[in-house]
Order: structure tokens, then sequence, then C-alpha cells
């Protein structure tokens, strides 16, 4: 693949974003420009896509930079000054260009395609949302959330002469040694202890703000205002009741089976908080590589083996520097993969520790890139703009189709078996835990004004829902009560999470379809994602070979479906 550079049109080549003066007058000039033909307004909006790119680019470096070392002010204070100052003044010049293309009868013709008419709808809901006195609340949200990256950055333990982040830590929770695992989960007991006063006052803050903004914008709650801000056009918040309880009586059950064999297996009755990570059968953790480098080479690797396509985005990134994969101290928590819609080559962040779940995420944020390089050319950057139901059907897809070339990782079968299966368990393990992040959320916004004993209880009610029972969390039920603080969605991306459920079900039907013919299947993810947002959620589900189904029916007959393979690998 040729190394992607940055084309620009109407931008500036040598532009440097310091202050908002910087592109004050592209703003102006395309505000006062006469759109008089279809052709006018068409290049038109493809100079407002390319302004956009550049601002969101511009952006996503700085928050780049500075969860690769949140210790360093320099850093942090850029993306300070880019959302308290620059984006508060784009913000109603933003609005006034989404009047004018709206205001435009060209707009109408346009929406005979189908992405445009997509797109035009989400601008649409921006116009209705706009208020003025949003505008400073936003920015403040937006440099709010980002204390909750701070402060999990900073919380780490000593441990046998050691600083070890959360993460780092977490590997010996895996270690055979009990006495081992039960010291290190008391010291990260009480480190997260120190924190929950202040994560707990952090997010009473951004609920509060959060409904103040929804109330402005004519809502009664901050819930029903994010389903309108995040365009969710395709489904409906009875729908994610029903996932809620579709994975209730479906999916738990299924868990507490794994979980009761485990702990036979264990010899116990319930599990200490410290024993749920631990190799049932007495083998050490499983460890795929010994670097983030080999962990990227043998990504690298694999994806190849799947599509040279694939393998050939992994190392335009690698020789871009768009990686940054290990944890370290000062490094925010979490992965993600960011888009960079200008350069077309996006960013993978994320803090491997040599587990098997880092290959996990890698592979993960791996789909998330493919995604990113197959809508690059399209025309607009509001077409690559991705939902995320559509985003994760990307990443979670790659997670399953990857599986079938894990022996690059695992060589012995054992431990290639291994894999799978505790991958296989970690998708059912997970699903309840999406629905109770999301249940909370609904819960938390239509009831803004609850307390922290009631917000506990809530958490607690639905653990009861959503759990199984199986934990002993004596001398620790502080921890338990406050679990969701780990959850980084929470603080940062609100009502981002069911999204993972969603696609999740999707993924699967994908891998199976895999089961059947692989090469079809690859060639309809490809497709599915080579849509962008160009089409509804149904219909790039459709193209990618699999149906867009929240429906208990559904739910239940794809979570047999992976039960059935588990037990079968056996």
């Amino acid at each position: 693949m040729k190394r992607p550079t940055i084309q620009r049109s109407y931008i500036a080549k040598d532009i440097v974003l310091k202050t908002f003066e910087d592109v004050e007058g592209y703003f102006k000039e395309l505000l006062s420009r006469e759109l008089n033909e279809l052709g006018s307004y068409k290049k038109w909006l493809a100079d407002v896509s390319e302004l956009e790119a550049f601002l969101e680019e511009d952006g996503a470096w700085r928050y780049i930079k500075m969860s690769i070392d949140t210790t360093n002010p320099a850093l942090t204070e850029s993306y300070t000054y880019f959302v308290t100052e620059i984006q508060p003044k784009l913000a109603p010049l933003s609005n006034d260009l989404n009047k004018k293309m709206m205001e435009s009868d060209f707009h109408k013709e346009l929406s005979e395609d189908p992405a445009y008419a997509i797109y035009f709808r989400s601008v649409g809901v921006q116009l209705d949302l706009f208020r003025e006195e949003n505008i400073a609340i936003e920015a403040y949200l937006s440099e709010k959330s980002q204390e909750y990256g701070s402060i999990s950055a900073a919380q780490t333990i000593e441990h046998e002469g050691k600083n070890l982040t959360m993460q780092q830590a977490s590997v010996h929770l895996k270690n055979q040694d009990e006495a081992l695992r039960s010291q290190v989960y008391h010291k990260i007991a009480s480190r997260r202890r120190q924190d929950i006063d202040t994560l707990n006052a952090l997010y009473t803050d951004l609920i509060q703000k959060r409904h103040e903004l929804a109330g402005n914008a004519g809502f009664d709650n901050y819930r029903d205002y994010m389903f309108q801000s995040m365009g969710r056009f395709d489904y409906t918040k009875e729908a994610c009741f029903d996932f809620h309880e579709a994975v209730a009586q479906k999916v738990v059950p299924l868990v507490k089976e794994i979980q009761q064999k485990k702990l036979q297996k264990l010899g116990k009755s319930s599990f200490k908080p410290w024993d749920l990570d631990v190799d049932p059968d007495g083998k050490e953790p499983l460890k795929p590589f010994n670097s983030g480098n080999e962990m990227l080479e043998k990504t690298i690797e694999i994806f190849n083996q799947m599509d040279a396509y694939f393998g050939d985005c992994l190392h335009t990134m690698k020789e871009m520097g768009h990686l940054d994969l290990e944890s370290k101290e000062g490094k925010a928590p979490g992965g993600y993969n960011y888009p960079l819609y200008e350069i077309g080559v996006p960013f993978i962040f994320m803090n491997s520790v040599g587990l098997h779940r880092d290959l996990v995420t890698m592979v993960h944020e791996g789909g998330h890139a493919i995604h990113s390089f197959l809508n690059r050319e399209l025309t607009l950057t509001a077409f690559k703009n991705i939902p995320s139901e559509a985003a994760e059907l990307a990443s979670m897809s790659m997670e399953l189709l990857s599986m079938k070339y894990w022996d690059a990782f695992y060589p012995n079968a054992e431990d290639l078996y291994r894999a799978r299966e505790e991958h296989l368990e970690d998708i059912l393990k997970v699903l309840p835990w999406i629905a109770q992040i999301d249940a909370f959320q609904h819960w938390v916004y239509t009831n803004p004004t609850h307390s922290i004993e009631e917000r506990s209880a809530q958490w607690l009610a639905l653990s009861k829902r959503f759990g199984t029972g199986l934990t002993d969390w004596t001398g620790f039920e502080d921890l338990q009560a406050h679990s969701w603080q780990r959850q980084l969605h929470l603080y940062e991306v609100p009502f981002y999470y069911i999204e993972y459920g969603i696609a999740q079900l999707g993924a699967i039907g994908v891998w199976k379809n895999s089961l059947e013919s692989e090469t079809k299947a690859i060639e309809q993810y490809k497709a599915g994602l080579s849509l962008g947002y160009t089409q509804s959620l149904p219909k790039i589900y459709e193209a990618a070979g699999v149906t867009f189904d929240l429906s208990p029916k559904r739910i239940g007959e794809l979570m047999d479906f992976v039960d059935s393979y588990v037990k079968d690998l056996a």
C-alpha cells in the first residue's frame, strides 16, 4: 500500500491550528459563498467536509498525545485549550453552516441518494439540538470527563519493589498461588478505595451538567437527548430493554453454568474477587507474546493469512508510527482506534501487558482500523463518521474471524484450544456486563437527582439481575457497589456501550457464516465495512451477511450456537 499523504484542495497545506482565528476565515468564506447550482453546492459540501476533517484530526492528535502521557502538562493543556477555547467558538459557526446546508433546495435533490439522505438527516438532528447556552456546558463536559483518565492513570500499586499499573497488576490475578492473588487484590482494592469518593463526585457533576444540557434542548432527561444526539434512528429505548431482558434470560444462565464448573474444579462453593481470572485447571496464564512489537508482528501475520489487504493496513500503520501498544505509568487506561479523517490512517492506542486479552484487544482495534481504511476514499467526512453499532461490528467480527489463525500466537495445540475456549466464554460473560452498564445508564439519567447511596443500591440491584451470585464480596462490599467506576465509557462517552452488545450479535453471525464459507464471509464483511455510513444500520448489516436484530429469539439462537460450539471444543 502506498504511504498515504494529506490531500487538500481548500485548506492551506501549511496551516497550523494555534487559535480559533487560524480557521475563522474559512468559516466566513463558506458562509458567504453563493450556491447557485448543484455543482457549486457539491463543491461547497466537499470544502465543508475538508474543514471538518482538518479540525477533527487536529483535536484527535491532541487527545492521542495526552492519553499516551497524562503526566505531561503541556499535552494536557494543548487538548484542554482545544476543547475550551477553540471548539466553543467553532460550534455556532458549524451550526450556521448546517443551516446554510439545509436551507438550500439542492439538499432535497441530493437526498434522493441514500448516502446524502442519511447525512442530511443527521445534520437536521444537530440543528434541532443546537442551543447557544449549551456551548459552554459542552466545553465543560469535554474537559471534565477527561479527569477520569488522569485519575485512573495515576492508580498504581507497589509489588515486589516495582510500581505496577492496574493493568500490569491484574496479570497477577491469574497466578495459581492464591496467597499471591489475594495479596495483590488487597493492594488493588486499597488503591481503588482512595478514589471512590473522587470518582463519585466527578460522576455526579457530569450527570448534573448533562441533565442541564438536555433540559436546555427541550428534553425531559439526558437519555432521550442522547438517543437523538447519537442518531439512534434504527432502534428505540424499548429495544434496549428487550436486549437487557433477553441477556438476563438467555445469557446469564449460560455464564452461571460456566462459573459453576469452574468452582467445582477449584473445589470452592463461591469465588473470592481474586479467583475470577485464575485458570481452574491449575494452568498458568496464556502468554501469547513477550512484547508489543511481537504482538503487532504476529497480528500482521494472521491478518495477511486472512486477507492480504488486512495485513497491509496494519503494516502501513506501523510504518507511520500510528500505534502505541504497551502499558506504562502515566498512560490513560483502555484502548481505542482513533480514525484520522485527513490522512486516512487511524491510530491504535492500548495497554498491553502480555496477556491473552491483549491479543483480543489488538485484533479488535485492528478490525476498527481495517474499517477506517476501507472507507477512507468516501467522498465526505460525514460518510466516514460511522455509527458505533457498525464500527463495533467491524472490530468484534475481526476477533472471531481471526481465531482460526491464532496458532501464530499459540503453536501449542492445547494453548490454542484454551485461547479459543476462553474467548468464546468471555463473549458470553461480557454480554451481561454490557446489559448491566446500559441499564445502569438508563436509570442514572432518568433519575438525575439520585443520591450516591441510591446509585450504589441501583448498581447492586442490577448486579443481582445480571450477575450469577457466585462471588463472595465479604470485606469488599464497597468495591462491588462501585465496580461500575472501572468503566471508562460512563465518564467519557455516555450511552456508548450497548453498541458492543448489538455488534457482538452481528459478529457471531459473521463468524457463523465464515464456518460455512470463509471467503464469502470475508468478502461480505469488507462489503459492509466499505459502506461507511452511507446506508442504514440494517442495510450495512445485510451487506455484511447478517441481520440487525435485537429480539430475544435471535439472541437465544446465537447464544445456543456459541454454547454448543464451546461444548463441542471440549
